[in-house]
């Protein structure tokens, strides 16, 4: 009996897929739920089970293509009898290998196909506040009466740019306008009103992970012909590395940024992780690092300024009741920003199996797609690698995300005498649209004095 795999939807605003690996050839025997691919999407990187038992007959799609949800993307033989009769898909060109360029300047990489933006993610609770969810629009059609091939999101990005479905040349499978169609067209000036980077943000965004090949946004001012000379070597980005690309230059786009830092005296907690963390590992089954502390420590914060918890929609403020903390993962090939859903109803163990396990999971490709989605607020921690602080752009559609600067040692004055104590510098990055910075302080005010004055048992 045949068995169709297809393309999974990893999430309900995910309408398609990047194969980046497939980890078994035609004429392979698999066992049900071992792992059978690797994608890539707008949400995150995964390995995708094979759905049953048996010998892999045909790949219908190759490594590096991007299909929508729903498609056969192989087959497998579930008797497990008989070899593969479907052929291996051919190869793509192998990508070149680094060479280094002396002379003549080489034309500039083909890469001028335009990525993916991010991927709607308005959390449900935005539309049930405003009780106002805009009606997804009808499938456009052309001049003949023919049926405009598009996705939701293709319709929704028109609409709201003002762009005519009919006029724009669809690329994919049977005329099929995709995502990069219609971003190009309003790149190209087919937009009336509505700019396009604000466009695309209200389609939301989830943290970079995966993506397609270049695009507008990804651009540089700097003519392409001045970046050819002496000797180099190009590195094409990888899918996740054009995702984290995009979402970035969106989030600048969309976001005025503001920055406020706060120093703070942890020798308390570095004191209490001292002396804790070998009993804390044997009576837990996990490492205790200094992340939970910080999460605590936001969550009351966050309780206390909800405005720091919201998401903007347009003209509307969307405060979110859950405290949902996204933590940034840094990763060989990337960065990921898995979620911890209801952080303010963990208690402090909680906190740190959940951090410690995503962070893991993270690393070795087995996050789903619903744990690295519907953050409110999120984390970064440059201070692990030494940075003293940094500056982190905000992870849409959050309106603020804290950096955490390295924790070091430092002359202080305590008391009119000079002392030395843990310190570490806090940024807080926030959206003026929504957050004014005397709350912003008021919200870092909060996070201080709770890291400060720690109270709670880590047992």
């Amino acid at each position: 009996m045949a068995v169709d795999v297809i393309m999974p939807q990893m999430g309900e605003s995910i309408f398609e897929g990047t194969i980046t690996k497939w980890l078994k050839k035609p004429g392979d025997k698999i066992e049900r739920d071992e792992p059978l691919f690797e994608i890539s999407t707008d949400k995150v990187d995964a390995e995708i089970p094979s759905p049953s038992a048996g010998v892999l007959k045909e790949i219908k799609v190759n490594e590096g293509q991007t299909v929508p949800i729903q498609t056969v993307v192989a087959v497998i033989d579930a008797d497990g009898a008989g070899a593969a009769s479907g052929a291996r898909p051919a190869s793509a060109a192998p990508a070149p290998a680094p060479a280094k360029q002396e002379a003549a300047r080489p034309a500039p990489p083909a890469s001028a196909a335009r990525p993916e933006a991010p991927r709607p993610a308005a959390p449900a609770a935005a539309s049930a506040s405003s009780g106002a969810g805009a009606p997804r629009p009808a499938a456009a059609a052309s001049a003949t009466g023919e049926k405009i091939r598009s996705s939701p999101l293709v319709r929704k990005i028109a609409k709201e740019n003002s762009v005519d479905l009919t006029q724009v040349p669809g690329t994919g499978a049977g005329g099929r306008i995709s995502k990069r169609d219609i971003l190009a067209a309003v790149e190209g000036g087919g937009v009336q009103g509505t700019a396009a980077a604000p466009a695309a943000a209200r389609a939301g965004a989830a943290p970079a992970a995966g993506g397609a090949a270049a695009s507008a946004t990804m651009e540089t001012a700097v003519p392409r012909e001045k970046m050819y000379f002496g000797q180099y070597e190009v590195q094409p980005m990888s899918v996740m590395r054009q995702r984290i690309a995009e979402h970035m230059v969106l989030s600048k786009r969309v976001s005025p940024h503001v920055y406020s830092v706060e120093e703070v005296n942890v020798s308390g907690i570095a004191s209490l992780r001292a002396k804790s963390k070998e009993k804390f590992e044997q009576t837990a089954g996990t490492k205790l690092t200094f992340m939970p502390f910080f999460i605590r420590a936001a969550v009351e914060g966050l309780r206390a300024f909800p405005t720091v918890n919201a998401s903007v929609d347009g003209t509307n403020i969307v405060l979110h009741k859950e405290c949902n903390i996204g933590i940034a993962v840094a990763l060989d090939w990337g960065l990921i920003v898995p979620v911890i859903k209801n952080a303010e109803e963990k208690n402090f163990l909680g906190l740190a199996r959940a951090v410690n396990d995503l962070a893991e999971r993270a690393r070795s490709k087995k996050l789903k797609p619903e744990e690295v989605a519907e953050s409110t607020f999120s984390i970064t921690n440059p201070g692990v690698f030494g940075g003293l602080f940094g500056l982190p752009v905000i992870n849409q559609p959050n309106v603020a995300i804290l950096g955490l600067g390295a924790i070091e040692k430092r002359p202080v004055v305590v008391d009119d005498a000079i002392a030395i104590r843990s310190m570490v510098y806090l940024t807080l990055s926030y959206d003026h649209r929504c957050v004014d910075g005397a709350v912003a302080h008021q919200f870092m005010g909060k996070v201080k004095h709770t890291l400060e004055n720690w109270t709670e048992s880590v047992l």
